[in-house]
């Protein structure tokens, strides 16, 4: 599933003028992805927000799940920016409100899909080692 959301304005983020360096750790297995995201090529997808951290993962093959598709309408993709957070753009209300039902929150969470990297650093995440998604749990 992907698309958009009807119910909220895109992000507001300013898209890299120059390649940055993409780090994705997934807690659970230790394994370290690092991609080279290139500007002139975004959106890679069609999963995120053009040019968000789950756009970019999702190229470079790293596994964040994203149940709503990347429409800000769950917390699947729930990651922590333990680098560059100061190169991303500013958490909506909508984000913040999706946050909120994600576990293990830190002053460092996001979605990947509303996550954008304006390109001044590196930025590296990290995926923790459970997320809520309420269509793979057994109830």
């Amino acid at each position: 599933m992907g698309g958009e959301n009807p119910y909220m304005a895109e992000a507001e983020a300013e898209l890299p003028s120059k390649p940055y360096k993409l780090t994705v750790i997934t807690e659970e297995t230790g394994e370290r992805i690092t991609f080279t995201v290139e500007p002139d090529k975004l959106p890679y997808g069609d999963e995120g927000q053009p040019g968000s951290i789950l756009d970019a993962a999702l190229e470079a093959g790293a596994d964040i799940d994203h149940a709503c598709g990347g429409v800000c309408a769950c917390s699947t993709c729930h990651i922590v920016v333990r680098e560059g957070m100061e190169a991303t753009n500013e958490a909506s209300d909508d984000e913040e409100d999706q946050l909120d039902n994600a576990p293990a929150l830190t002053p460092n969470s996001r979605l990947a899909c509303q996550c954008i990297p304006d390109g001044s650093t590196d930025i590296v995440v990290e995926v923790p080692a459970w997320n809520r998604n309420a269509v793979q749990e057994e109830h």
